[in-house]
């Protein structure tokens, strides 16, 4: 076979796969004190289960999730990190991320359980103030991963800087 005959094989989705396209999908795992990969938060479009221990939480473009992988063995802790994650639209730029596919834009990370504990208070302190933390604005969880990263105190999500966003989102297309 030469070059000029080689085509590119078309896929073609069922209609019923179709819809799932433009989700990013998150593979979740969870075995006891060995592997937890959960999500904190995030508003799931669907969610498929693969097993007793293993889900894929798929989400809709621009949503916002945090992530948490801890893993262990037997020598302690391997991993501990926390994510949150704009999910994009098609022919958006994103980067990439393990267990999520295709990815997403970065919004906070950090590493290590202490900087977890930490960001997960944050977390805590958005509930607190009746605000669903997958609402809130993007720039605040880029202002907590910077300050973080900086060793600074970071400064509290404020119910005022919440209705300033919900009134930009109206106004911005």
């Amino acid at each position: 076979m030469n070059e000029n005959e080689r085509q590119p094989a078309l896929r073609v989705m069922p209609p019923t796969q179709r819809h799932t396209v433009n989700l990013t999908h998150v593979e979740l795992t969870w075995i006891e004190k060995k592997i937890e990969f959960w999500l904190r938060f995030g508003r799931r479009a669907q969610e498929t289960i693969l097993d007793r221990r293993r889900s894929i939480a798929s989400f809709a473009p621009n949503s916002i999730f945090a992530f948490v992988r801890w893993a262990s063995n037997d020598f302690g802790t391997v991993i501990s990190r926390m994510d949150i994650v704009r999910t994009v639209a098609p022919g958006e730029r994103y980067q990439t991320l393990p267990f999520v596919r295709p990815g997403g834009e970065i919004l906070l990370r950090v590493d290590g359980w202490p900087k977890v504990e930490r960001v997960l208070q944050f977390i805590d302190a958005i509930e607190a103030l009746g605000v669903d933390p997958a609402d809130a604005a993007p720039e605040y969880w880029r202002h907590l991963h910077n300050r973080l990263a900086a060793g600074h105190e970071p400064r509290a999500y404020t119910r005022e800087q919440h209705d300033a966003w919900l009134k930009r989102q109206r106004v911005t297309p």
